[in-house]
């Protein structure tokens, strides 16, 4: 660590804060190193983070003299880290994100800054490609006598779509946010133009109330398996190759309308889902929210079922939901069906499921399922 910047500037007399911050990008990644900086004044600072095993907020050191702060963390490399700074002067604490990094990652709730460790790289198939064909979106509304409303679902037809041909399905729980923050429709059509996805059909979903709708309701269910699947079975040339798709509570979501709608899907990607059980009577700690995915998971656990011939299971090695998620797999595998599992060193996060697609997608549906 001797060799790290940060402690070859602290050996400096004297120190040289605006060079240093001119001469470095922020955070400064040497290796399994990350170097995290925040310059004003404080009386405390911290980072915080979510990697599972290291406190939440790291304690920053103040460079003697100076207003700069400084904390190395070991980061293992392909790690993508979100981050933040909390901020206390006297009793006002405030959490900001770097204002020094301009990489920032997005969700419903806002943005965070964004720490790429050595051998991170966003992958270059889920940035716009002009060489790819654009596929189009359309809406589509319709009307559910199971959720009791008018459901808005978001149609992706691949450039290549013709009525005379035949396509798979992907159902896509939290459609909105999958376009919004995972780049669904750029990666989508870049997997289909470079043939590591078959030309498909994909249903992004909007819900109302994603935690009432997603923790195993039997009224989400019956909307996809009775409503949905019927009329865009009418509407396009549909082969019997259905995937459901979902993240966290969509993940929940996915599993449960398989359960539910026995031989109806053909494949199942969970991405990270809140798969949270209890064993021995424990407290799960997630809330009431979570009574009935408890229900749901424990009577899965105890009595699991093959709901798909293929399922495609990954979760964020930093997030919390990683133990249960190492848990399910066994409990899947346990029912014949073939499942692929993958872990990434990377949190709850959108960029965590858009980095996963290829090969969740290149799995569950393949890329040689393209009907004559």
């Amino acid at each position: 660590m001797n060799d790290l910047a940060i402690n070859k500037f602290l050996r400096q007399r004297p120190v040289d804060v605006d060079r240093f911050l001119t001469e470095h990008d922020v955070p400064i990644v040497e290796g399994r190193y990350c170097t995290f900086l925040y310059r004003g004044g404080a009386d405390e600072v911290r980072l915080v983070q979510r990697i599972v095993g290291l406190p939440d907020r790291l304690p920053m050191r103040r460079v003697p003299d100076t207003d700069l702060w400084y904390v190395v963390p070991g980061v293992p490399e392909g790690s993508r880290l979100d981050y933040q700074f909390q901020v206390r002067r006297g009793d006002h604490v405030e959490r900001l994100n770097d204002p020094r990094n301009p990489r920032r990652s997005y969700s419903p709730f806002g943005s965070l800054s964004v720490c790429f460790a050595h051998g991170y790289t966003t992958p270059e198939w889920t940035q716009p490609d002009p060489a790819a064909p654009r596929g189009t979106l359309t809406d589509l509304v319709v009307d559910s006598r199971a959720l009791g409303r008018d459901c808005n679902v978001t149609i992706y037809l691949p450039a290549s779509f013709r009525p005379d041909a035949r396509y798979p399905l992907l159902v896509v729980h939290d459609g909105g946010d999958f376009l919004q923050y995972a780049a669904a429709k750029a990666v989508l059509d870049n997997l289909i133009h470079r043939g590591d996805l078959a030309a498909t059909v994909v249903a992004f979903l909007h819900p109302k109330d994603r935690l009432t709708e997603y923790a195993d309701s039997p009224g989400h269910a019956r909307f996809l398996a009775d409503e949905l699947l019927p009329r865009l079975a009418d509407d396009y040339p549909l082969t019997g190759q259905r995937c459901l798709l979902g993240a966290s509570f969509g993940a929940v979501a996915s599993l449960s309308a398989a359960v539910r709608s026995p031989g109806t899907y053909a494949s199942l990607v969970l991405l990270s889902g809140s798969f949270v059980f209890t064993e021995g009577g424990a407290d799960h700690g997630g809330g009431p929210v979570f009574e009935p995915v408890i229900r749901f998971v424990n009577a899965y656990r105890h009595q699991p079922t093959r709901v798909a011939d293929r399922l495609f299971l990954s979760c964020g090695a930093y997030e919390p939901l990683i133990v249960r998620n190492r848990a399910m797999r066994p409990v899947f595998e346990s029912t014949g069906m073939a499942v692929r599992y993958v872990e990434a060193r990377d949190g709850h996060t959108w960029e965590n499921w858009r980095d996963r697609l290829r090969d969740a997608l290149s799995w569950a549906i393949g890329p040689d399922t393209q009907a004559a």
